[in-house]
């Protein structure tokens, strides 16, 4: 593909860009159901305000708006017949979460438009004086649900733009025994027409995404940039192990079954086998005993395990290596043991067009270089996973300084937004001109 610039845009415009995109990452950032911390999760009033804010900066660019079934908010520009290339990410957040984690995303596709504003009719300017035409329309979508902080099932804004909205989440409750049903009515959604959501596939002619990379290989490698190649597969379960709880003190070891050292040495056992895997991580996030006494031996032990790999083969056959090392463990220690298959989705790949355009867009960005930009795989979920389902997948990862991600010491910089948002606006005009 050729790494020749089609973007007509100065460098101090798009340094103004990136200042934007930071400056409006802290003003979404107070946007929060804490005070002490940034927590922002489905069909709350943080919800509504972000939508709210969102819709204003899609006007200022010319965008028609619209908050659509799910409660995704949607900018469109450009021709209202023809098919759109969707850009965006997800404002939601995970608990104590960062300020860039889906939402540069979601500001950055906001700055594309602005390079490169289509124009409402022929011959009328776009940004600067100058117009770019494109075969297809441009649609910015700030998604609502991505990390399933609230009701435990993520990618619901997404699930529902792909058509894959499974009724029997409408009686997902959240920590407070609301129902997502009950929960659509009182921020104004009518479940009846979530339906309304959902795009087909002859809508649509890709889905493009930034993100900052929630690793840390781009930081170690030096790169600001990288082509995103696959979305990792993932499982999740809840497991139970079972043993005998009994007096502290009067219990000789030979009688003890303890729940707690069963599971605890299968946690050891899944970062020892993941570990050993490529591409392959477990892990451990959630560990409770019960009865909880200290004079007490735990009878049981709740405990949650995060499965993902590169692909779902060497995922699945990680997953049968761990369960039988925990019939082992067990069997060993006269415990019971037992398994709930909580999330499940399989490894999504970024289409080949789409993975050349995001990397012409990176050569065009940065100087002259003999190598490719970098591929990752990337081991976080994203919405892309579920729009897999109904149209072509492509991202592009920035460097996430140390790779911190759901937290508040999450970054990225100024420097590297800038870069970002060049090399996406440059992958949809090699996109839209398919010249590869």
């Amino acid at each position: 593909m050729s790494s020749a610039s089609l973007l007509r845009a100065a460098p101090d415009v798009i340094a103004a860009a990136a200042r934007r995109v930071m400056a409006r990452c802290e003003e979404l950032a107070r946007v929060s159901a804490d005070a002490a911390s940034i927590e922002r999760v489905y069909l709350s009033p943080e919800h509504a305000r972000v939508n709210r804010l969102a819709a204003e900066w899609m006007r200022e660019l010319g965008m028609r708006t619209w908050q659509d079934a799910a409660g995704n908010q949607v900018g469109r520009i450009g021709d209202p017949a023809a098919p759109a290339l969707m850009l965006g990410s997800h404002l939601d957040t995970v608990l104590d979460a960062g300020r860039y984690d889906g939402i540069a995303g979601v500001l950055m596709a906001l700055e594309v438009v602005r390079l490169l504003r289509v124009p409402a009719g022929d011959g009328e300017p776009g940004v600067d004086g100058w117009t770019v035409r494109l075969p297809f329309a441009i649609e910015v979508v700030a998604f609502s649900d991505e990390e399933g902080t609230r009701f435990g099932k993520a990618l619901l804004g997404s699930s529902a733009v792909a058509g894959t909205w499974n009724d029997a989440w409408w009686d997902l409750t959240d920590a407070d025994g609301v129902s997502l049903r009950r929960a659509f009515l009182e921020f104004g959604l009518d479940p009846a027409r979530i339906g309304e959501a959902a795009r087909r596939p002859d809508e649509l002619v890709g889905y493009l995404e930034a993100h900052i990379e929630q690793g840390p290989e781009l930081d170690r490698a030096g790169e600001p940039l990288a082509v995103v190649s696959s979305i990792a597969s993932a499982r999740r379960f809840q497991l139970v192990v079972e043993g005998e709880a009994r007096h502290a003190g009067g219990t000789p070891y030979d009688m003890r079954r303890d729940a707690l050292l069963g599971a605890s040495e299968a946690a050891l056992a899944v970062e020892r086998i993941c570990s050993a895997e490529h591409h392959i991580v477990g892990t451990v996030g959630r560990f409770e005993a019960f009865p909880g006494a200290v004079n007490v031996i735990p009878g049981e032990v709740q405990f949650s395990l995060d499965l993902r790999g590169e692909f779902d083969g060497e995922r699945d056959r990680v997953w049968d290596a761990l369960a039988r090392e925990l019939d082992e463990i067990m069997g060993r220690r006269a415990l019971r043991w037992r398994s709930r298959e909580v999330h499940s989705a399989p490894a999504v790949f970024c289409a080949p067009l789409l993975r050349e355009v995001v990397a012409g867009g990176i050569r065009a960005t940065l100087p002259p270089r003999s190598d490719a930009p970098p591929v990752i795989f990337s081991r976080a979920g994203h919405d892309g996973m579920a729009l897999g389902a109904v149209t072509d997948v492509g991202m592009l990862f920035l460097r996430n300084p140390d790779g911190v991600s759901h937290h508040p010491d999450e970054s990225v910089s100024a420097g590297d937004v800038a870069h970002g948002i060049r090399a996406l606006a440059e992958a949809v005009l090699l996109r839209g001109t398919e010249r590869i």
